[in-house]
Formats: structure tokens, C-alpha cells, sequence
């Protein structure tokens, strides 16, 4: 299965979630940006309310494609002490990163929300959605950080998926619903014919247009 872009690919994922639909207890998280087109499909399906949830990755230096951890909404630093003792990577270089990646998660979050109020998490099922799962590093920094938040459960939920990280995320998550696990599994951006990047604009906008939607508010 392939999808025509990430609208599609949300709608496909809503018809999976049909059990979450019109509860007040359920909120909708999209990893931006990619995420948020698909996030905005599955909110409008479930009548849910949708809210960005950020992650932001920490470079090490010199190779910032190799992350010594991440960020991500509501305060978590998650970090990987493999990568950081085989490099010899000292603490003022991980606490400087930590510091200047605080401020853009900071400065998205506020980009993003154009003033609203985050969306309330604790008490409640958090969706967590993104256009597909290749390692799915993001998304198990941002479960790791919902589990702070103390939501009531945690679920992931992406188009598409390599079949194995779909499966390790059964042990990290409450429930985890994959629309399709390809095999042979080599890029998200393969399973769609239009993968173009989604601007910050178009977040906002999206964002924007769920909130002026009539949806239901998570109490």
C-alpha cells in the first residue's frame, strides 16, 4: 500500500482508531512536521482535539546526523550514553546542547501554537501519530515523555512502518496500530508519492484550523 500524500495516509490511519472516536478523554499529538498533516486527518475523524508534540533532536558535535539524545515536550532529556562515552563527549558540551535546543523546542512550540494553550495530556489517551516509523528514535523519546505527563495511555499510531519497530513498540506503549509494515522496509518516504516537506506555515495552519473546528476540548 502506498498513500497519495499525508492527508490520505491520516484518513487510512483513522479508519484503524475507530474505537477512540468521540470520546472526550482522548487527545491527538503529531510530530511536526511530517506528522501533522496526518495528525489533523485523525483529530477530524475522531472528533478529537490536536496539539503538536515536539522532539528535537541533540547532534553530537561535528556529526550532528548522530544524536547523543533528544528533546521533547514537557521537559524530558533523554540521552545516549553509548554514543556519548565512546565519543568522550564531555558534560558543558551536552548541557550547552541541551540549552540551545530547550529554546527551539521553546520558540516551535510557541511558533506552532500561535498563543493557544498546550493541549491537557495528564488523565488522558494521548495519540501519538507521525507520517511512519523507520527507527522511530522521535517517537520513543516523545512516549518516554508522555509517560512523564502521566497520561492514561499511550498510543502510537503511524501509516506505515517497518515491520520490527512496529512490533518493539508493543513493549514501550500501551497499543500501537501500524496501517501497513512493508517487507523488504527501507524509507517512510517511499510508501508515499507526494513526500514534499511540510512547512512551519502549513502546521500552523493546520493547527489553527483544528482549533477553530468545533472539536471537542479534552477537559
Amino acid at each position: 500500500m502506498s498513500f497519495e500524500d499525508r492527508f490520505e495516509a491520516g484518513r487510512v490511519l483513522a479508519s484503524k482508531l475507530g474505537e477512540f472516536s468521540g470520546r472526550n478523554d482522548v487527545v491527538v499529538l503529531a510530530l511536526p512536521r511530517g506528522g501533522v498533516p496526518v495528525g489533523y486527518e485523525v483529530a477530524r475523524a475522531l472528533r478529537a482535539p490536536l496539539d503538536v508534540f515536539v522532539v528535537r533532536k541533540l547532534g553530537t558535535p561535528g556529526q550532528e546526523e548522530l544524536a547523543m539524545g533528544a528533546l521533547a515536550s514537557g521537559g524530558i532529556t533523554v540521552l545516549n550514553r553509548e554514543v556519548i562515552q565512546a565519543l568522550g563527549i564531555p558534560q558543558q558540551t551536552i548541557d550547552a546542547a541541551v540549552t540551545r535546543e530547550e529554546r527551539e523546542l521553546a520558540r516551535r512550540e510557541r511558533e506552532y501554537r500561535d498563543g493557544r494553550p498546550a493541549a491537557s495530556i495528564r488523565g488522558h489517551v494521548a495519540i501519538l501519530v507521525d507520517d511512519g516509523l523507520a527507527t522511530g528514535s522521535s517517537m520513543r523519546v516523545a512516549a518516554k515523555a508522555l509517560r512523564k505527563e502521566a497520561a492514561a495511555q499511550i498510543v502510537v499510531a503511524v501509516p506505515v512502518a517497518s515491520p520490527s519497530t512496529c512490533a518493539d513498540f508493543e513493549t514501550v506503549v500501551d497499543k500501537v496500530v501500524c496501517a501497513t509494515t512493508p517487507e523488504p522496509f527501507r524509507t517512510v518516504g517511499q510508501w508515499y508519492r507526494d513526500f514534499s516537506q511540510t512547512t512551519d506555515e502549513e502546521v500552523r495552519d493546520l493547527l489553527a484550523r483544528a482549533a477553530s473546528a468545533s472539536l471537542p476540548r479534552a477537559a
